[in-house]
């Protein structure tokens, strides 16, 4: 038996050293052929899914944005229908105050009016009053004055009267 431990020799040595240069060789070349494009399509991936996440975090973002943006116009709108709703009653408050001092001034107006009427009825009623006691102081005259008294001087007559009774007299 030979002295050799494993049973190296020259001849295995060198047939191991080509057979771990091929390998190198090998490794080498499928690297660039095989390995290469596998590392560039797992980067490739790694870029799809990065980018993807990206696209959802932006639209996350988007969406959070479009959510603040109609918060406050749900707010703008609340407060925006508080304003018409207050100005409305406004416009309604003064309206009906408008409406009130139109009546006020209508009722003033036909008060008026009837003081008006009830003046002119009163001077109506004193004049046929006047008239009433005209016609009843002439025929009492005319009953006891009979044909000493021309009508100038029972006009006179029943002026004078009428002075004396007073204006007090018709107006009760």
């Amino acid at each position: 038996m030979d002295n050799r431990i494993f049973g190296l020799d020259v001849q295995t040595l060198v047939d191991t050293g080509i057979t771990l240069i091929a390998m190198l060789v090998l490794f080498i070349l499928l690297s660039y052929l095989l390995f290469n494009p596998a590392r560039q399509l797992i980067q490739k991936r790694r870029d799809y899914i990065q980018s993807q996440l990206n696209e959802a975090a932006s639209a996350r973002q988007d969406a959070l944005d479009m959510k603040s943006e109609y918060d406050s116009r749900l707010a703008g709108i609340e407060e925006e229908s508080a304003a018409l709703l207050t100005e409305a009653r406004k416009k309604a408050q003064a309206r009906e105050n408008e409406i009130v001092d139109e009546a006020k001034e209508e009722a003033h107006r036909i008060v008026a009016r009837a003081e008006k009427e009830v003046a002119l009825e009163k001077d109506k009623v004193r004049d046929e009053m006047k008239q009433e006691m005209v016609q009843v102081a002439t025929l009492m005259a005319g009953k006891f004055v009979a044909g000493s008294i021309d009508e100038t001087a029972q006009a006179k007559l029943v002026d004078e009267t009428l002075k004396e009774m007073g204006d007090d007299t018709w107006q009760s």
